[in-house]
């Protein structure tokens, strides 16, 4: 999916920002090889003891992962880029609602976001653009 924020690279991510989404880029790209079944129940297992993230968070988060890796800032990055701003997250004690699905609007093609406060982080589109197929929301406390 291409969509504007999916091809700039944010400027001004903190250096520690930055050093810890270089840190599970490599987790993130490794989860991405994983069969769907396999990938959710680790990110089930990941999110435990997590509080919801917040939009300001989850969008930190997606913003620091596009700072560190071209791959994640393309639009057939979606998978880790998702992928590893909710490890980012995760690493900050919070977790945000991780999603794959289906643009439902010609052409239909494949997508991986992160959700916060019930909406795409860093998407820019309407509600309702996205269909999940996949969703692995912050675990009850």
């Amino acid at each position: 999916m291409t969509t504007p924020s999916a091809l700039e690279r944010p400027t001004g991510v903190p250096l520690g920002r930055r050093l810890a989404a270089r840190l599970v880029l490599l987790p993130a790209v490794a989860l991405a090889l994983l069969p769907p079944r396999r990938m959710r129940a680790v990110l089930g297992v990941l999110r435990r003891g997590a509080a919801p993230a917040t939009g300001a968070q989850a969008q930190q988060a997606r913003d620091a992962m596009c700072a560190v890796s071209l791959r994640c800032t393309g639009p057939k990055g979606c998978l880790p880029r998702s992928l590893g701003a909710a490890l980012l997250c995760r690493l900050r004690g919070t977790w945000p609602t991780w999603c794959t699905g289906v643009r439902v609007v010609p052409p239909f093609t494949a997508h991986a976001w992160i959700e916060a406060e019930g909406r795409p982080v860093g998407e820019d589109v309407p509600d309702g653009y996205f269909a999940r197929l996949i969703a692995v929301e912050p675990a009850e406390r």
